[in-house]
């Protein structure tokens, strides 16, 4: 025991001395070296089987290859000791990884503000139904606009590459182009696959008739009748799977929102199956508003052989799942509300303790604790005599609804000025009643006695 401690003594100077010499900027083969000898001394340490720790890294080269020629999007650096470094381009790819490693084989999880997977063995369509349903339940209830949320699969498409003569090793490079088509023409699209990629242009033309097409379980029907693409097997399967999901959407309300549309492609090679991404439906600028061109603010897919490829036996664990796109979203909601004019609010108060003249800290200390104490959320400005109107103004530049008024002439009749900052519209309370109103004017259930 005496040995590990004095061991881990010397990881910890050596460690120190690591992190000084890259604050120093000092020469990278000094650095190296010094890394080196720390390495060594962990080597000796060994782990620690009493400590139930567990970190996941992933090395830049898992994420190679897993995105196709989205992994440009990867972005590479160096720290001052050389290490090369990426940031982590999506979070799909180390939740794979994580399952691998932990022989996790059923798992729901959410990952906070963004991401929804759900892993395991389950019947067909139920999951990603589920998926699509808590997008839309997400974007409806930020209320940034209507929304369409297109659904393809991954087997449809490259069915549709092998009957219309793409050959295999060009189905994820011609995948990546046709996913353009949101942002670009048909034409250009074709231009891309035939002049940059070396595609037929008789090839590309057969691509056209399909990807141009979308629908809704009517389009499903039609393609399972299709006298070409229903003779492969994969496409037959990826539409059979979207027959029964439109039954599922259905079901769940939501299929009103949904759009099967074949040029919908999802570039990163891991998706195995459904593929969604939702956007928003462009309606004309209102007064002030730039025209908005965000693209996607939300997507995801089922990628079935992710798992396995970290796995040290291969084992497959089924997984769809979805991610809100939050900056995209951010930008949506703040140039709103500059076009509207509106404040965006930068806290959760609704009501300030505000005194009309000096000396009423304690009053104003006592009123707060009140407001607390029936589950209110009041502050007031940390001042002993502020001014009336720089409390006032600090309501205006926070967006806190009300303003609870101390004054001597309210204590002596034993009320409260309660100001809506918008309106400026002022009424007395009696105190005993100021929680309900407070309540009934935010919103928040009144108690019933």
């Amino acid at each position: 025991m005496a040995e590990r401690a004095a061991l881990e003594e010397l990881v910890k100077l050596q460690g120190e001395r690591v992190r000084g010499l890259k604050q120093q900027k000092a020469s990278a083969e000094l650095i190296e070296e010094e890394v080196a000898k720390l390495l060594k001394l962990k080597a000796q340490l060994g782990p620690d089987e009493s400590k139930q720790k567990f970190v996941l890294k992933t090395p830049k080269e898992t994420l190679m290859g897993k995105y196709g020629e989205d992994s440009k999007l990867i972005y590479d650096l160096k720290d001052q000791g050389g290490e090369l470094l990426s940031l982590r381009y999506d979070l799909t790819v180390p939740f794979a990884r994580y399952l691998a490693m932990n022989k996790l084989t059923n798992i729901k999880r959410y990952h906070i503000a963004k991401d929804f997977d759900i892993a395991g063995n389950f019947d067909p369509m139920i999951p990603d139904a589920e998926c699509l349903k808590i997008m839309c339940e997400i974007l409806s209830s930020l209320q940034i606009g209507d929304f369409l949320v297109k659904v393809n699969d991954r087997r449809i498409l490259d069915g549709m590459f092998a009957i219309c003569g793409v050959s295999d090793s060009k189905f994820r490079t011609i995948c990546s182009s046709v996913d353009k088509l949101d942002k670009v023409s048909w034409e250009e699209v074709k231009n891309e696959m035939v002049g940059e990629k070396g595609l037929a242009p008789e090839v590309a033309d057969r691509i056209g008739d399909y990807v141009q097409q979308h629908g809704g379980v009517s389009l499903v029907e039609q393609l399972l009748q299709d006298p070409k693409l229903s003779q492969n097997k994969q496409a037959l399967e990826g539409l059979g799977d979207l027959k029964l999901l439109f039954e599922y959407l259905t079901l769940f309300g939501i299929d009103d929102k949904i759009s099967f549309d074949l040029s919908l492609a999802r570039g990163l090679d891991y998706y195995t199956g459904v593929i969604y991404e939702a956007v928003l439906l462009q309606t004309p600028a209102q007064a002030g508003e730039e025209p908005l061109g965000v693209g996607s603010v939300a997507a995801g897919g089922r990628y079935d052989g992710l798992v396995g490829m970290f796995d040290p036996k291969g084992r497959k664990v089924p997984c769809v799942g979805l991610s809100i796109g939050v900056e995209r979203i951010f930008s949506i909601v703040e140039q709103r509300l500059e076009a509207l004019e509106e404040k965006i609010r930068t806290t959760e108060t609704q009501v300030l303790v505000a005194s009309a003249q000096k000396k009423l800290l304690e009053e104003r200390l006592k009123l707060v604790s009140e407001l607390w104490d029936a589950g209110i959320k009041a502050e007031l400005l940390y001042k002993k005599n502020p001014k009336l109107l720089n409390q006032l103004q600090y309501c205006e530049e926070a967006g806190i609804p009300l303003v609870a008024i101390i004054g001597e002439q309210e204590l002596k009749d034993g009320v409260i000025k309660l100001r809506s900052v918008t309106s400026r519209e002022e009424v007395d309370v009696r105190r005993e009643d100021l929680v309900e109103e407070i309540k009934r004017r935010t919103g928040q259930p009144l108690c019933i006695c």
